[in-house]
């Protein structure tokens, strides 16, 4: 499965949430370090999920880049 990811940069940190599972966060000091812990709390939301009993929801947010002019 793949999920949407929003990374972003902060002052001094990067979060990262993810749309399609409320509450699945991180922060990290560098850009690679939120993708690694959000990746790893991605996987963490979904197990807990499991055994809770819920269904794994299917993704349905998408990312998409718009250019302006400014």
């Amino acid at each position: 499965m793949q999920f949407l990811v929003v990374i972003e940069q902060g002052p001094s940190s990067f979060g990262a949430y993810v749309p399609d599972l409320p509450g699945c966060v991180a922060v990290g000091k560098s850009r690679a370090e939120v993708a690694q812990l959000i990746h790893e709390a991605i996987e963490f939301h979904l197990e807990g999920m499991k055994e809770d009993g819920l269904a794994v929801p299917k993704p349905h947010s998408f990312g998409e880049l718009v250019e302006v002019r400014v």
